[in-house]
């Protein structure tokens, strides 16, 4: 992973800082985990899903969506 870079003012206060897009997109990601916790229901969901031992096939799924 980059460096990540900081930037500053005249005054030299930081106003700002730029990221590596994949450290970037692993701070979303870990936003969208808390965000979705949140939730009694949502949080169930995840687990279960996490746990799930089968599935369907994926052109199975498609069909039963109308995709």
């Amino acid at each position: 992973m980059g460096q990540i870079q900081y930037i500053s003012d005249e005054e030299n206060n930081i106003t700002g800082v730029i990221v590596p897009i994949d450290l970037w997109r692993e701070i979303e990601s870990e936003r969208e985990t808390a965000y979705l916790l949140r939730s009694e229901a949502m949080k169930k969901r995840l687990l279960e899903a996490r746990d799930r031992k089968e599935g369907i096939p994926f052109d199975k799924a498609c069909k039963e969506l109308g995709v």
